[in-house]
């Protein structure tokens, strides 16, 4: 091996981990860096003379300190979660949780638009959707348009959709669009994945459906789709006089708790890939 052609420094006095001292004991005639300051020296107010460390002092003040008792006083405001489906009465948003730890059955009374506008948002949450219907093609363009790129979408024909596998960190929409009568559910809901089924009107098995589900939409019925539904979800009377004259992207949203109507507004993106609202495709 070649000799190195630097002179190597030789420490006689220094044990390799520091430099050795100059005259006086300190280096370049002032204190030495590990040494407390002359006003640190004394004992603090707050606790007992400090020690001298190697790195940064922390900060000279008393610890924040909860009590277990306090533990309860502490809230964390947080608003509803879920889809943001329109504004209410008020003007203000209104969210629909679609997805939930629990199995949730949806049934929708309107039309396909409404249902794809529910199905874009539900993508923007970070969801998947599982489409089983009728009319392939009438979904194939939102499906490529959703998820920018990312396989987001999937549309299967009628008893063609496999198991999706939802779950907490990858929940599922099932969106079911196969007419007034549709055949029996393949998947079922279970928990972090919905089933929504679309009814463009009420047929001979609908009141069934609306009773079982857990949530209900509807968008403009007519007046004798508006006397079952009231008598089925225990509407009021006022509430169910207001069905037939709702424009075409109003709903009213129904469970066993509670009514709201929501005006849907869509976006620009909205209109240019799905047009204008409607009651019927």
């Amino acid at each position: 091996m070649a000799s190195p052609t630097y002179q190597p420094r030789v420490n006689t006095s220094g044990n390799g981990w520091r430099n050795p001292p100059v005259a006086g004991g300190v280096t370049g005639g002032g204190r030495l860096s590990h040494q407390p300051r002359p006003d640190e020296g004394q004992s603090g107010p707050n606790g007992p003379k400090p020690r001298p460390g190697f790195g940064l002092r922390g900060p000279r003040r008393s610890p924040h300190i909860l009590t277990a008792e306090s533990l309860a006083s502490l809230t964390l405001p947080v608003g509803d979660d879920g889809v943001i489906i329109g504004i209410d009465p008020q003007n203000q948003p209104a969210v629909l949780s679609l997805l939930r730890p629990a199995p949730m059955e949806i049934a929708l009374v309107g039309s396909m638009w409404m249902a794809q506008v529910l199905a874009l948002r539900t993508v923007a949450t970070g969801a998947r959707v599982a489409v089983e219907t009728a009319r392939p093609p009438a979904w194939g363009q939102m499906a490529q348009a959703a998820g920018g790129g990312q396989q987001c979408v999937s549309v299967h024909d009628v008893r063609q959709i496999a198991p999706q596998g939802p779950s907490v960190s990858s929940p599922v929409l099932v969106v079911r669009d196969m007419g007034a009568r549709p055949p029996r559910n393949q998947l079922a809901p279970s928990p972090w994945q919905s089933v929504l089924t679309v009814l463009p009107f009420l047929g001979p098995r609908s009141p069934q459906m609306l009773s079982r589900a857990d949530l209900v939409g509807l968008q403009r019925l007519s007046p004798e789709e508006t006397e079952v539904v009231t008598r089925i979800m225990r509407l009021p009377e006022q509430v169910g006089a207001v069905l037939p004259t709702l424009s075409d992207n109003a709903m009213l949203w129904c469970s066993r708790d509670g009514h709201q109507f929501v005006m849907t507004q869509p976006t620009e993106a909205e209109t240019n890939l799905l047009g204008g609202p409607r009651r019927m495709d």
